[in-house]
């Protein structure tokens, strides 16, 4: 494993945390972020926020808290759950306070540290800005920060969390968004089946099958879902019929404003797929097989401009795949579950 070493000061922090007021010293603890040698170089700044085990332990419990919403119940967690890549497993789309829905799939939470660009239309463009969507959209967390940094200030377990992490006690948006964000960094997924046998450890192979789809999706599909995070990071209109359901769903178009962004959504990772359904932007499909068929059989003009890598050389759309083919790709792709990492313990709420 390639690791990247974070060092800070170790500054003595003073703080009182009884009734006689007695003294104590906390020393910040280092941490160092392993990264898979088979992944690239992260993306995110660790310079501007530097990795602690109280930071990290301070944004884990944020990630948690219900208080950060208006009804005190919905928190992060609450639309990304770890049995299911950290997605809102059950919901073609997020469900938030007093039931109301959003118009998109929620996506996992997985390997953050090597994206510079987040949701499913890149309207975030860092990972300690991207909280602030799902905090204060009406349909999701529908709070304020200055509501949640009120809240959180009167609550005396974060008066030591807060000082273990930046050194008092303040409470700010500055330091919630940096913690979350230190949590998040650690969420990393790269210890499937896969990733064994690319890194050549112990005796691990693929069966017979998984092989078959593995040469199967590098021809068909490793275009887009290429590289160690099968993601090229791009944004494609990938040809899927328009839901009536969301008129007001434009894609990348939402923060572009430019017209041939028209439904394009970004890339999605195809890491623990398996356990992310359901599939697409607006959880559409409940299975791989759904995915694969829409991809053969049920992609559409869609008034946008269909990614050119899906339009085969007699202008029509799709990915000519067999039955057999199909089941060879899923054989693969189940490769890509991560059972360490859905099960971790440091990513647990409890």
């Amino acid at each position: 494993m390639k690791k990247i070493l974070i060092t800070i000061l170790g500054i003595f922090t003073l703080f009182s945390c009884s009734k006689e007021e007695e003294e104590y010293v906390h020393i910040p603890r280092d941490v160092t972020l392993k990264i898979p040698s088979n992944f690239p170089d992260i993306a995110y700044n660790l310079n501007k926020n530097p990795l602690t085990e109280d930071g990290i332990a301070l944004g884990k419990k944020l990630f948690y808290e219900g208080r950060l919403a208006s009804n005190g119940i919905i928190s992060c967690g609450f639309c990304h759950e770890q049995q299911s890549a950290f997605t809102h497993h059950g919901h073609t789309i997020s469900h938030g306070v007093d039931g109301k829905m959003g118009f998109r799939n929620t996506q996992p939470i997985q390997n953050l540290a090597f994206f510079s660009e987040f949701t499913w239309d890149g309207a975030a463009i860092h990972l300690d800005l991207q909280p602030i969507i799902p905090i204060t959209s009406d349909v999701e967390m529908n709070e304020t920060i200055p509501s949640i940094i009120s809240k959180l200030s009167s609550y005396r377990e974060y008066d030591l969390l807060f000082t273990n992490a930046f050194g008092d006690s303040e409470v700010n948006s500055e330091r919630i968004l940096k913690a979350l964000s230190q949590f998040m960094l650690t969420i990393i997924s790269g210890d499937s089946k896969y990733d064994k046998v690319i890194r050549k450890e112990g005796k691990m192979q693929f069966s017979t099958l998984e092989n078959k789809g593995f040469t199967i999706f590098n021809n068909k599909c490793a275009s887009c879902h290429s590289g160690s995070l099968f993601t090229d990071k791009n944004y494609r209109n990938n040809g899927i019929p328009v839901n009536p359901k969301f008129p007001e769903e434009e894609g990348r178009k939402r923060v572009s404003g430019l017209a041939e962004d028209y439904y394009k959504f970004r890339v999605p990772s195809l890491r623990n797929i398996e356990k992310s359904f359901p599939y697409m932007h607006d959880g559409r499909f409940g299975t791989l097989e759904d995915v694969l068929d829409f991809y053969t059989d049920g992609m559409v003009e869609n008034g946008g401009k269909v990614d050119p890598l899906l339009v085969k050389t007699n202008g029509t759309l799709g990915i000519d795949l067999t039955t057999e083919g199909k089941k060879a790709i899923i054989a693969f792709l189940k490769t890509l579950t991560d059972k360490t990492f859905l099960s971790d313990e440091r990513f647990a709420e409890y």
